[in-house]
């Protein structure tokens, strides 16, 4: 190593710098200009809707990994919003109840009309679960959101969220109510920690160079290979999942 940086030195001062900046372009691999993008050079993505119409969208493989993971906390009484899919799907026999939340009227699921920046939407120590995937990013006010939902769940009662890292926009809601935020696994944990007591939060971060792109470019998850989906590169945060619980004993 140090015989290189010498090396590096005498070229330092010993050549110009568009010789340097040609040496560097030609000792990269792929070289500068080698580079193939084939369909993906192109300004419009492949899907508009996530992939949805190809497969699973990529951001979905990971939620419902993460929902399969912990579904032994989808149970009792059990809080959805906008839809009870999931309730459903991983819940089973194991939900007595099952409420859906959302602050649009005449939603056929919906049982409880509510914006979760307002405390008083949902009813006290309630639930036993709450399922909250990628809805914070359409909630300015999402410190107020996270104490409702620790609020709204019974002692021992667990949230499993999850928010979006690096992904497109969704207009949808962006021309309904709004698309505030992407996340980073630090600040969804900093997030929580604001209403959840200290070791009650577990956050994590799904994808890597590789799912983010095939995901920004609409890509489906059937496309990608189980071991390119599932390498975790941390600079690469495409979704970041989030289990935190309430105490049993709240004081």
């Amino acid at each position: 190593m140090a015989l290189k940086n010498q090396f590096r030195a005498i070229g330092r001062r010993l050549l110009p710098l568009s010789s340097r900046r040609t040496i560097v372009r030609l000792t990269r691999w792929p070289p500068v200009g080698w580079v193939r993008l084939g369909d993906l050079r192109r300004l419009k993505p492949i899907s508009v809707d996530w992939g949805a119409e190809r497969g699973r969208p990529i951001d979905r493989y990971y939620i419902e990994r993460f929902l399969a993971e912990h579904a032994a906390d989808v149970r009792g009484r059990v809080l959805e919003i906008g839809e009870d899919r999931y309730t459903r799907a991983y819940g089973g026999q194991r939900v007595s109840r099952s409420d859906v939340l959302h602050i649009a009227k005449d939603r056929p699921l919906v049982t409880i009309l509510g914006d979760l920046t307002r405390v008083e939407s949902v009813p006290a120590d309630a639930f036993d679960c709450i399922v909250l995937t990628q809805t914070l990013q359409a909630i300015y006010e999402v410190p107020a959101a996270i104490r409702t939902v620790y609020h709204a769940l019974k002692p021992g009662g667990v949230v499993l969220a999850t928010v979006p890292g690096i992904s497109k926009i969704s207009r949808y809601d962006m021309d309904r109510w709004g698309y505030y935020w992407s996340f980073t696994s630090l600040s969804a944990r900093r997030l929580f920690e604001t209403a959840f007591p200290e070791g009650r939060v577990h956050v994590s971060a799904c994808g890597n160079v590789l799912a983010a792109a095939a995901f920004l470019y609409g890509l489906a998850a059937q496309e990608l290979k189980p071991d390119e989906l599932d390498f975790v590169d941390p600079d690469y945060e495409l979704l970041i999942t989030i289990r935190a619980s309430k105490p049993a004993e709240v004081a």
